[in-house]
């Protein structure tokens, strides 16, 4: 499953999906709002656009590049759009694999790969009522 969606996401739904029995690792990483920003101002919580379609292409052209570097293995990506607040999950990754090592190694390099190419936009927003779009280091920091 490569998907947009602006519903919760069950990450242990995207979990078994993946999951079969040639697989004896299944790693999942789902990233949360947190209550504070990178700079420790207080969030109330965090809003998040896409460019859907373009989105969800790009997690297949990312699952499948981590495929072939890591060997076989079943990748799910699924990220939300719209109001989130604290605790909820914005992204989630899950990965089977034969090995563990291959395992996590496919899900960092598709959730650092998201963070860095995929069109996907978030603001922040603060307990002081003002609110700033974000830039994503991992893609100003980009080849």
């Amino acid at each position: 499953m490569f998907a947009v969606v602006s519903e919760p996401i069950d990450v242990a739904a995207i979990a078994r999906e993946v999951r079969t029995d040639a697989c004896g690792a299944v790693v999942t990483f789902a990233g949360v709002v947190r209550e504070r920003s990178d700079d420790d101002r207080p969030v109330t919580g965090l809003s998040y656009e896409a460019h859907e379609n373009m989105a969800a292409e790009e997690f297949e052209r990312i699952a499948a590049e981590a495929r072939e570097r890591f060997g076989s293995c079943a990748i799910s990506v699924v990220h939300r759009i719209g109001d989130l607040a604290v605790g909820d999950v914005s992204v989630a990754v899950a990965v089977a694999a034969p090995h563990r090592s291959a395992a996590f190694a496919a899900c960092e390099y598709a959730i650092h790969e998201l963070k860095r190419r995929a069109p996907i936009w978030k603001k922040e927003h603060y307990t002081r009522g003002d609110s700033e779009w974000k830039t994503n280091p991992d893609r100003a920091n980009s080849p």
